[in-house]
């Protein structure tokens, strides 16, 4: 039985971790699913067929972290075994936080261990006040290691320092104080949250947020150096003049939605009748 589940409509597509029983711990296999998932939604992101991604999970959890019985086979692993199974989620979350398209996280429930780093490596992340996030590697005499630079990236290092070494749990409003999430709602206010910041999303140039995600990814490497600044020239320069850049401009002076709104307006009232 699957794991996970992808569903793709209209430009938005949905993936979701699907092992509530188990609180959407993830093992080998889940992350080899969602790693064959990414990489198609790269393909399609990149050909503009998906214009944003949601990520969520089943059940009263965003995921509990890594599978006890998958935890308990590692044990036996030897040092070349536990490189391989880390490379796979260093390509999970290298995948997630390098998609072209926004990426939206909900939250839900807890987020233990590697699910903060899925919540980190997403573009948005919008939480429930039953939301908990913790790096609870620690503990258990392991480290938040493959997801630390994104974890980081969120958190900042002070705070990184803090929560990676204390392994406490960060509530829901503690983690929008600290960055890690964007918006926090009452759970019964969270599919409605997500949505409407699913159409805020989707109310930009698709070709204007790729290429803003590409731009931003560069820029943190070095803010402040002639490459970067020319690269920074160059981007605006070469939107400026694109179809959907010279659209946008248009619209804006005609007092009109751009093309790309005015279809993702159709097709979300058309889910609405059905």
């Amino acid at each position: 039985m699957a794991y996970s589940i992808l569903m793709i409509e209209k430009g938005v597509a949905r993936l979701t971790l699907n092992r509530p029983e188990v609180h959407n711990a993830f093992d080998d296999s889940l992350i080899a699913e969602l790693n064959e998932h990414l990489n198609r939604l790269h393909v399609l992101a990149e050909a503009g067929e998906v214009r944003a991604v949601v990520l969520g999970s089943e059940g009263k959890s965003f995921s509990a972290g890594a599978d006890l019985n998958w935890m308990k086979r590692m044990v036996d692993y030897d040092l070349k075994d536990n490189l391989a199974d880390s490379r796979k989620l260093a390509t999970l979350m290298h995948g997630l936080d390098t998609l072209p398209c926004p990426t939206l996280c909900r939250v839900q429930g807890a987020a233990f261990g590697g699910a903060v780093g899925l919540a980190a490596c997403c573009d948005v992340v919008v939480a429930s006040v039953k939301a908990k996030f913790c790096l609870s590697e620690v503990k258990i005499g392991l480290s938040p290691a493959v997801i630390s630079p994104y974890v980081q990236r969120a958190l900042g290092e002070r705070q990184m320092r803090r929560y990676a070494l204390t392994a406490e749990v960060m509530d829901a409003p503690t983690a929008l104080a600290l960055g890690l999430a964007h918006q926090v709602v009452e759970l019964d206010a969270l599919e409605d949250a997500v949505d409407a910041m699913l159409a805020t999303l989707l109310a930009g140039s698709p070709q204007a947020q790729r290429a803003t995600k590409a731009l931003l990814a560069s820029v943190v490497q070095s803010p402040d150096s002639d490459a970067t600044r020319e690269h920074t020239c160059q981007v605006i320069a070469r939107l400026r003049v694109s179809q959907e850049g010279q659209e946008g401009l248009s619209s804006f002076f005609e007092k009109r939605r751009p093309v790309w709104a005015e279809s993702n307006n159709t097709s979300n009232a058309s889910e609405r009748r059905s």
